[in-house]
């Protein structure tokens, strides 16, 4: 029987995201978001919407101080 997995990321399809294999942009390490728990999954879901676009771009970066 098929393990039915309800947690985690998963794309539109249902086809789920490893996190791990997402490469994080040049922008989002200059980011002062980078590595802030509660910004995990939202930056997560960001870099895993534009997998295979360049630019990548995001509306909620902050440049580090």
């Amino acid at each position: 029987m098929k393990e039915n997995k309800n947690w985690g990321f998963f794309k539109d399809d249902g086809t789920e995201i490893n996190p791990d294999l997402i490469a994080k942009p040049s922008l989002c390490v200059s980011c002062k978001k980078d590595n802030d728990p509660e910004q995990e999954v939202v930056c997560t879901l960001t870099r895993a919407d534009q997998v295979g676009n360049e630019p990548f771009q995001c509306e909620a970066f902050k440049a580090k101080s």
